[in-house]
């Protein structure tokens, strides 16, 4: 789609006057192009959310091991307190019988109330038995729930730490391979477990031009060499630009539309020359509404890749 739409405006940029019916169906597919980017910006945004999502939910369950061990230490305190009195009742009781043994000899009256004490002092013991044991039992479930947390816990420590590691190792391969073009507009940074490689405009594209020149070109092929062999990743390629109305009968018309055609030239010069797979890019304008520094034009026409891993696995684990 992206070579008609190329071919088509091609045709209006030689042609001084175009039948109405192809300029209608280049609208047409230039409207299909503006749905599709919606759809990849709005999948691209639940992306971010379902990430914050997954952050959040990674906290509450580090929250809920806290309050389980808590809870846990609580139980087992008042689970030594009642082992402490039970074994202060046995003695009592010891003492007792030990004492109706002695005075059973002086008379039935106090052979009977040493008797009624005795009785009420085991079912005494007897409650303090059945209250323990089910301490015990709650225990137990607590003990159960707390080493299940703490078993997702480390789960998800050690999925989070296996990507960031994985992380910092792609950011460093992509550093290196594009080490040659630092000093002429491009740099690499790692924000929020994600790698943003920025290209200002000039090392890509002539002013108001959607072709991309040589040096640029030599750039994105070795990025994509590097991403190719990544099969878990998603990759987004913005298109930015300054504030400077575009005012022109032919394409292209508006800034909006520069940015998402020049996106879309990028994506296909990293697919023209390597294995990436397509599955794994989107193309996307943001026009003029992002800029990096409102007082410098230039640092604002750029194109920026946005390298994430993919958090199914993350997800999946939580969901569990």
């Amino acid at each position: 789609m992206k070579r008609i739409v190329a071919g088509l405006l091609g045709v209006l940029m030689l042609s001084a006057c175009v039948p109405a019916k192809k300029y209608n169906d280049l609208l047409e597919k230039e409207q299909k192009c503006s749905e599709e980017i919606s759809k990849y910006k709005s999948d691209a945004l639940n992306f971010e959310a379902s990430a914050v999502d997954y952050q959040n939910q990674y906290e509450r369950l580090l929250e809920e091991v806290v309050t389980i061990k808590t809870n846990a230490a609580t139980i087992g305190q008042q689970y030594r307190t009642i082992l402490a009195k039970y074994d202060r009742l046995v003695e009592i009781n010891e003492a007792l019988e030990t004492t109706y043994n002695k005075l059973i000899l002086t008379g039935s009256n106090e052979t009977a109330t040493l008797t009624s004490n005795l009785d009420n002092k085991m079912l005494e013991i007897q409650r303090k038995e059945a209250e323990l044991y089910t301490l015990e039992r709650k225990l137990l479930e607590k003990e159960a729930v707390l080493k299940d947390r703490e078993q997702r816990v480390l789960e998800l420590e050690a999925l989070i730490k296996s990507k960031d590691e994985a992380t910092a190792k792609l950011k460093s391969r992509v550093s290196d391979a594009l080490k040659g073009f630092k000093n002429k507009g491009l740099t690499v940074e790692e924000r929020n477990g994600k790698i943003y490689v920025s290209l200002e405009a000039k090392l890509l594209f002539g002013s108001g031009s959607t072709t991309i020149e040589e040096e640029g070109k030599d750039a994105l092929v070795e990025l994509a060499k590097v991403l190719e062999s990544e099969k878990d990743l998603e990759v987004v390629v913005e298109g930015h630009t300054d504030t400077d109305k575009i005012s022109k009968s032919t394409h292209p018309k508006s800034n909006w539309e520069l940015s998402v055609l020049r996106a879309t030239a990028v994506i296909d010069i990293m697919l023209d020359n390597s294995k990436i797979n397509p599955k794994q890019l989107m193309a996307a304008g943001r026009s003029e509404f992002h800029p990096v520094d409102p007082t410098k034009k230039a640092k604002n026409r750029r194109i920026e890749i946005i390298i994430s891993p993919n958090l199914n696995e993350l997800y999946e684990l939580i969901s569990d």
